[in-house]
């Protein structure tokens, strides 16, 4: 972005954004008079007066969690005096402080798609009939970079009618800082609310995160009672442990409606005096002026809200590296709880042991109906397989799992003691895969490491498309001597001056039926190789699939047999040689 510094921001005429006024959301126009300019409502306009989490003030556009990511990120960069918000608006001055345009022109950088955005916005905003802003604002009202900054965010967004976010989507696209979802699940035994707090104590204080809290579904009783809005974005502006108490300091973007429960401004009995004065709080004062801020115990906290959404600082990792792919549609099965040799693979190498790695898978979102109705479930998978390609999900299983979820982000912890493994392979996985993604794969570590796309070496393929086990030819496993003869037989003849061939057997049939089959050597050109072999079996009979890759498989002639583990077990079968040497394939019976 250092580019747009010296992008055209002065114009004879005030700057009309070229792609027109962004389309309204149906409360803005059913109050909508007209669009304005900050200086046709503020005698003395300024992008940013004070950074101060306190002024912003979500109205009526349904983006609680983006004015929430505003909220901790204005904080941020108040408590720490980093410029995490302000740095990513445009026009600045030679301090990098963003400066009030009279041309009208503004651009702002987003995070969009795993990578920097630009984009160009005017200064227009909607005004209603009563001659207030129908967008968020700060209440200092000679500054105008909230209503920049969500203006150029729904602009992104297909317009005011937001179709609705959270705000590891909106912190991610508004500081770039690494989105991790918590789910808060009390009642679940692997929920550790000791860690969580821990957690967010700490690593809040340092500045290493930011955190915004949402609301479950609530019902009208609950909500009148509680004075939480049901499934809504909260900023976390602070965390305490003081005098035995756990208290979270919340903000509402509606800068209104606040908490009435335990610890609230009304809470005449947990208020003590020492409590007040260790947390600089004066219940009193409080009730006097609705700001929407309030404290609330931890306990209550659990029960009320579902997740924690957490945005960490990219800095505590010294080094990082991100690459973009594409996953077609037609590659590979509709659900791979068979079958993921056709997923999007990668090796992970470390340096050393005894370090972090976090990866962040993003999918890339380019229609608004997409992101309103996201049907995409991904997930990243790690595999203890000293990077090499992985085929069956669970044979080996899985050394980090996780919950595919239809979110754009998926994070995944890599934490690797002294001593452990440095290499590893990582699995993309979607739920029911039906479309195409565009995805960036971006990972965070605190040891040098290289990460690389698994490729595919094999050159040469047959297949045996019409593969059938037959009342004749079903003659099951090895257990059955007597049928065992019965079943198909292909034959492969491999074709290379050197005995460093690598071959892949695939065996694909009926999901209700047991698969293997055994790979016999007829012959070897060279019978005094290290690697020659009389028998190699695909292992543990599987349902629906199974593999067999086979390295430094010398020069020979080698017979498949393809069976399920009973025998009579009639129906169709595909079977898949790949190698990385010229072959000739038959079938024999």
């Amino acid at each position: 972005m250092a580019t747009d510094r010296q992008d055209r921001f002065g114009f004879k005429l005030p700057f009309n954004d070229a792609d027109g006024k962004l389309l309204l959301s149906p409360k803005q126009r059913d109050s909508f008079s007209h669009w304005v300019r900050p200086e046709d409502i503020s005698s003395n306009p300024k992008v940013i007066e004070l950074v101060d989490c306190f002024s912003i003030r979500q109205t009526v556009v349904s983006d609680c969690s983006f004015v929430a990511s505003l909220a901790v990120s204005a904080l941020y960069e108040k408590r720490f005096n980093k410029k995490i918000i302000t740095s990513i608006i445009y026009p600045q001055n030679k301090q990098g402080q963003p400066v009030y345009n009279p041309c009208g022109k503004y651009t702002v950088k987003f995070n969009i798609n795993g990578v920097p955005r630009k984009v160009v916005i005017d200064d227009t905003l909607p005004i209603g009939k009563h001659s207030e802003l129908l967008c968020s604002y700060s209440n200092n009202k000679n500054e105008f970079w909230v209503s920049l900054l969500e203006k150029a965010y729904m602009k992104v967004m297909g317009g005011y009618d937001f179709p609705g976010s959270n705000s590891n989507i909106d912190l991610h696209a508004l500081t770039g800082w690494i989105p991790e979802r918590v789910s808060i699940r009390p009642n679940d035994e692997d929920f550790n609310k000791e860690a969580l707090f821990r957690k967010l104590l700490e690593r809040h204080q340092r500045g290493d995160v930011l955190v915004t809290l949402a609301t479950g579904e609530l019902s009208e009783a609950e909500a009148e009672r509680s004075g939480l809005v049901p499934t809504h974005a909260y900023a976390m502006l602070d965390v305490k442990e003081v005098l035995g108490r756990r208290l979270f300091l919340l903000k509402n973007p509606w800068s209104h409606l606040r908490w009435k429960g335990k610890y609230s401004e009304k809470d005449t009995v947990s208020w003590t005096p020492d409590l007040a004065e260790a947390l600089r709080y004066n219940p009193r004062n409080a009730s006097m002026f609705d700001n929407g801020v309030f404290w609330i115990d931890y306990d209550s906290l659990l029960h009320f809200f579902d997740v924690a959404y957490l945005n960490w600082n990219p800095s505590l990792f010294q080094y990082t590296y991100c690459t973009h792919h594409s996953w077609n549609a037609v590659v590979g099965p509709t659900k791979d709880v068979y079958n993921i040799g056709e997923n999007p693979q990668y090796m992970l190498e470390l340096s050393k042991s005894g370090c972090a790695v976090w990866i962040l898978l993003t999918r890339h979102i380019t229609d608004r109906d997409d992101f309103a109705n996201n049907k995409e479930y991904i997930a990243l998978l790690v595999y203890k397989t000293n990077g090499k390609k992985v085929y069956l999900p669970f044979d080996p299983p899985p050394y980090i799992d996780g919950a595919r979820i239809n979110s754009p982000h998926y994070l995944c912890k890599l934490v690797v003691p002294p001593g452990g493994d440095t290499r590893y392979t990582l699995v993309m996985s979607q739920y029911e895969k039906s479309n195409t993604i565009h995805y960036t794969l971006r990972a965070y570590a605190s040891c040098p490491f290289l990460l690389s796309r698994i490729g595919n070496p094999y050159q040469y393929v047959r297949e045996e498309k019409r593969g059938a086990w037959t009342a004749e030819t079903a003659g099951g496993c090895g257990n059955h001597p007597q049928t065992y003869g019965r079943n198909p037989v292909y034959q492969v003849c491999l074709q290379s001056p050197d005995d460093n061939n690598q071959v892949l057997i695939t065996l694909k049939g009926p999901k209700q039926y047991q698969l293997g089959f055994d790979v016999v050597a007829v012959t070897v050109d060279d019978p005094s190789s290290t690697h020659a072999f009389s028998r190699k079996s695909s292992g543990m009979y599987k349902s629906g699939f199974t593999v067999l890759e086979i390295e430094r498989v010398p020069a020979g002639i080698y017979n498949i047999i393809p069976s399920t583990f009973q025998p009579f077990q009639e129906g169709p079968f595909f079977l898949t040689v790949s190698s990385t040497c010229p072959f000739k394939f038959s079938r024999l019976r």
